[in-house]
């Protein structure tokens, strides 16, 4: 990687392509036309109206109905938000070229793929980054370091509601639409991945494809994480809870100010006898605090730290390895969806430090980042 890295200085203008200018598309090639030190060179999309609707903004970008053609262009880096059958192959085709990569999530559609992708990376010296978008999130950014300060007490358990009317999607479940984002935030606030999953759901409208899901992960020391996403909801919603042991967490990213509420309170217990069985509990009501949360664009921070790492040669906080342990949630969780709900192991405790050895500490996005974006 360090290889790769000095080619591009700090003072070299990085240039980009783009390979996808449908329903995310459009948010990534804004953003990076609007960083510094970033050119948007090239961008492909099978649609002719959505290239011509691209051609009036930005008309001294090259726009094309073949991906090959981005790849040919002279760009540094490309990014991929094309549809999940395609990400292995098409990020596989970038990196033997030589471009580093963002792939937008879910990251490959079999952990094989995801891992011959973070392999290829690493081998080549390339930046490989996965689009986990809400850990860029400047108030995930904060519960995260609300939850490793201890601030909250030991964590008891998590819970994750990502509901809305649609959109319905051809090539993935639900499970696979909307869970990635809640599996790497559990991940990136705990700092661990959990070692088994158990998952329900329902087919509403189309025979064979889930469009509401319940999963239920469990991490090391007993946490437990709850997920439920659904395309099928009235309204809008977009929470997390992190209860602890002393206070309790709530991340609304539905409303526009006062994303994150701490709740003083909580229950105790204490036994009354020499029955452990046998004990009061104590209710502790205390008052809400909104700590104060940067502001910033997380879609823009994630892309200046994926321009960060290819000048410094440094590894994404979402490397490949990361989005590798998400896609083997994914994995089992559909596993056990087709099963009844039966809980799969993902990997034992053996195993998960065997994989954080695989992988060096991602670093932190900087401060700097934050504030630039």
């Amino acid at each position: 990687m360090k290889a790769k890295a000095e080619e591009a200085s700090t003072t070299t203008v990085l240039q980009f392509g783009v390979i996808g200018a449908g329903c995310w598309g459009p948010h990534l090639i804004r953003n990076i036309s609007e960083i510094p030190g970033a050119q948007l060179r090239a961008v492909a999309d099978l649609s002719t109206e959505r290239l011509q609707a691209l051609r009036l903004r930005y008309p001294a970008t090259h726009l094309t109905r073949d991906y090959r053609d981005v790849l040919t262009a002279g760009i540094d880096a490309v990014v991929i938000a094309t549809p999940v059958k395609t990400h292995y192959p098409l990020a596989r085709e970038a990196l033997r070229a030589g471009k580093h990569v963002l792939i937008e999530k879910p990251f490959t559609r079999r952990s094989s793929e995801a891992l011959d992708l973070t392999r290829l990376a690493d081998q080549e010296g390339l930046v490989l980054m996965v689009g986990h978008t809400f850990e860029y999130n400047p108030a995930v950014v904060a519960l995260r370091d609300l939850v490793q300060r201890g601030d909250i007490g030991e964590v008891l358990y998590l819970d994750a509601a990502r509901l809305n009317l649609g959109q319905f999607r051809p090539d993935v479940n639900v499970l696979w639409d909307l869970a990635p984002h809640d599996i790497s935030i559990m991940n990136y606030i705990l700092g661990t991945e959990p070692t088994h999953v158990s998952a329900r759901g329902s087919t509403c409208i189309h025979p064979t494809m889930h469009d509401v899901a319940y999963l239920e992960l469990r991490y090391p020391n007993g946490v437990l994480g709850h997920v439920h996403v659904s395309w099928l909801e009235p309204a809008k919603v977009r929470r997390f809870t992190v209860v602890g042991d002393e206070k309790m967490v709530v991340y609304n990213d539905v409303v526009l100010e006062e994303k994150l509420r701490i709740y003083d309170k909580g229950v105790s217990k204490t036994p009354s006898s020499g029955n452990v069985a046998d004990c009061q509990l104590t209710y502790h009501y205390g008052g809400v605090s909104i700590p104060p949360v940067p502001s910033g664009e997380p879609l823009k921070i994630e892309l200046m730290h994926f321009i960060d790492c290819i000048r410094s040669g440094t590894r994404p906080q979402s490397d490949g390895w990361s989005g590798l342990r998400v896609i083997k949630v994914l994995e089992a969780a559909d596993k056990s969806l087709r099963h009844g709900g039966t809980r799969k192991k993902i990997h034992d405790s053996a195993a998960l430090e065997v994989i954080k050895g695989q992988a060096p500490v991602r670093p932190r996005v900087t401060a700097t980042e934050e504030a630039l974006a």
